[in-house]
């Protein structure tokens, strides 16, 4: 990540400012000292969140799934086909 002393930053604000939005975030440094990141916000102002598919290829799921443990179910549900 690169770091912008805050004369360069304001000098090369638009730029630096649309390299952020496109993913290149950057740190503005006072005397050698990292002040701030600039990063790109989510269009909506919250952070993505991607819950499906997020383990995908991580396990297998047998083909017999919807059988495990059947027998034990019924008989704890009094129910017998």
């Amino acid at each position: 990540m690169k770091t912008f002393n805050i004369h360069e930053a304001k000098t090369h604000l638009s730029r630096l400012v649309e390299e952020a939005a496109n993913g290149e975030p950057f740190i503005i440094a006072k005397a050698g000292k990292p002040l701030v990141k600039v990063t790109a916000l989510a269009a909506d102002g919250k952070p993505k969140v991607q819950r499906l598919g997020f383990l995908e290829g991580q396990f297998l799921v047998p083909d017999d799934f919807d059988e495990l443990g059947r027998d034990e179910i019924e008989d704890m549900f009094g129910v017998r086909e």
